[in-house]
């Protein structure tokens, strides 16, 4: 097909992908992640929700500052208070600055969470659209809930937004209930029943519950959507959002029966997979479509000899597409401090002059006990050196004694606010006893949620990488830690988690 109709993405991964459990992200952390939307050249950048903390809303001023090209929006609810703050973060794109705000439209919504009536929701989302015109014509209006509203009263809400100026109007899969067929019919009814839809972007926004959001976004696309909101590696509320890299490349790769295009570069997209599950700690499952480790592989006999032939015969899309390196060899002890820091450019890593003198040292130190250095050791020395939370608790020294005839024994030495404190215990085995002494040393009483382990590469002299989840006061942190010996990497990953407790900002959490 020679027509093809631009779609616009809007990434939200800063936003709605910031609300997955743990996955709370500092203003540096963000920055690098806006840094990386910039490479891809998504179309807007939610970078957060300004009011919802003072973190976030520095963090939203700061990328509406820096970055260049894409729309930087802001979210707000439908009150003044909301889209007042947001705008006063996102004022610093200027001609590119964009308030996004919303009120929930459903039944359930409306009687049981904001006791209001139909009219009482049409009216403040009226206002609401009307307060953020005065300060720019960038204005998108999400209608929260909108696959479970009564589409008449939906078509009413739509068609009044976008007469009080609203440029965007989106339909979000708020809790992911739809199916395809369902959504698609959603889209088409309010083409045809709002009288002034072509005066406005019509966007979709679809949670993955049941698996579909992908599919959703799609299917809305052929109803005449224009717009697909989404998230890198699909992060996000619950069981997340449509994946950025899935229906980016969907449409690329199907360009035969799908129309469409995007202003995505493509090539960028699996260091932006890569350095999102860096920062976070949230690893994508190997199985993952386009970003996951075996995306590429091929394990059957008669697979392998079916992509040695040629590629095509069980492969759809190339690696080189979405900037896959295939994990080979990089760097060596060798290797310069130009080697060095191209090598970090490539997989999206934009650092400081001190950063990178920093992690030099670290992979100087690393090449010269394991041979080979991998991508993956890179972002294991960028996410333990440079991508880090300020440091209540520092991790000074420790020695561990275990085996079949003795009680696991750590003995662990920390900084705690600047004070030098050690201790020893004992524990069921020489994980439990270093989390045990860590513990009494900070005096911390989160929960252990989750405690995963492996090895970054392979060989026996990979480095070990760790992650755990900790609970605190309702609160989910994820800490992250490698190191070649793998007991140091589980202390690295607890002292990490319980920075981030201490850091953390409370801040609104909030549902579209």
């Amino acid at each position: 097909m020679s027509e093809k109709k631009t779609i616009r993405i809007f990434d939200t991964t800063l936003r709605d992908g910031e609300q997955s459990p743990g996955a709370s992200m500092n203003l540096d952390e963000k920055l690098r992640i806006a840094h990386q939307l910039e490479k891809l050249n998504v179309d807007v950048i939610e970078a957060g929700f300004p009011i919802a903390s003072d973190g976030d809303f520095e963090a939203v001023k700061k990328i509406a500052r820096t970055i260049k090209g894409p729309m930087i929006a802001g979210l707000a609810r439908a009150g003044d208070e909301d889209i007042d703050r947001a705008w006063q973060a996102v004022q610093y794109a200027g001609e590119r600055a964009l308030i996004h705000t919303f009120i929930a439209t459903s039944d359930i919504h409306m009687q049981r969470k904001l006791l209001m009536s139909e009219n009482q929701v049409l009216d403040a989302a009226v206002r609401a659209v009307r307060r953020a015109t005065g300060y720019t014509p960038n204005v998108e209006f999400s209608a929260e809930d909108a696959v479970r509203t009564r589409l008449p009263f939906l078509a009413r809400v739509v068609e009044a937004v976008i007469d009080a100026g609203a440029r965007t109007v989106n339909i979000p899969d708020t809790v992911g209930y739809a199916m395809p067929s369902e959504f698609a019919g959603i889209i088409s009814y309010l083409k045809n029943n709002v009288p002034n839809i072509d005066k406005a972007v019509l966007s979709v926004h679809c949670h993955n519950d049941l698996g579909l959001a992908v599919a959703n976004s799609l299917a809305a696309l052929d109803a005449g959507a224009e717009q697909i909101e989404c998230t890198i590696n699909g992060i996000g509320e619950r069981a997340g959002n449509c994946s950025m890299e899935e229906v980016v490349m969907a449409l690329r790769t199907r360009h035969d029966i799908l129309p469409y295009t995007t202003n995505v570069n493509t090539e960028h997209i699996y260091a932006a997979s890569k350095l999102l599950s860096t920062i976070t700690g949230i690893v994508v499952q190997p199985n993952k479509a386009v970003v996951g480790a075996n995306a590429f592989a091929h394990e059957a006999g008669i697979h392998q000899h079916g992509v040695l032939m040629d590629k095509l015969t069980y492969e759809i899309m190339t690696t080189e597409s979405i900037g896959l390196t295939h994990n080979k060899l990089v760097l060596g002890k060798h290797s310069g401090r130009h080697a060095f820091t191209e090598r970090l450019k490539e997989l999206g890593y934009e650092l400081s002059r001190e950063d990178i003198n920093k992690a030099f040292i670290r992979f100087k130190s690393l090449a010269d006990s394991k041979k080979e250095i991998f991508d993956e050791d890179l972002d294991a020395i960028v996410a333990d050196e440079i991508i880090r939370v300020p440091e209540k608790y520092k991790l000074l020294q420790m020695n561990v004694s275990s085996g079949s005839f003795a009680a696991p024994t750590a003995t662990v030495e920390l900084e705690v606010d600047g004070k030098v404190k050690k201790t020893a215990l004992m524990g069921d085995g020489p994980v439990d006893a270093t989390f045990k002494a860590i513990k009494k040393l900070t005096k911390s009483k989160a929960r252990l949620l989750q405690f995963t382990i492996g090895a970054i590469t392979g060989g026996t002299d990979a480095q070990g990488e760790c992650t755990v989840r900790l609970e605190e006061d309702g609160r989910e942190v994820l800490g992250q830690g490698a190191h070649p010996d793998i007991i140091v990497a589980s202390a690295k990953a607890y002292v990490n988690a319980l920075n981030k407790a201490a850091t953390r900002p409370k801040r609104t959490e909030i549902h579209l």
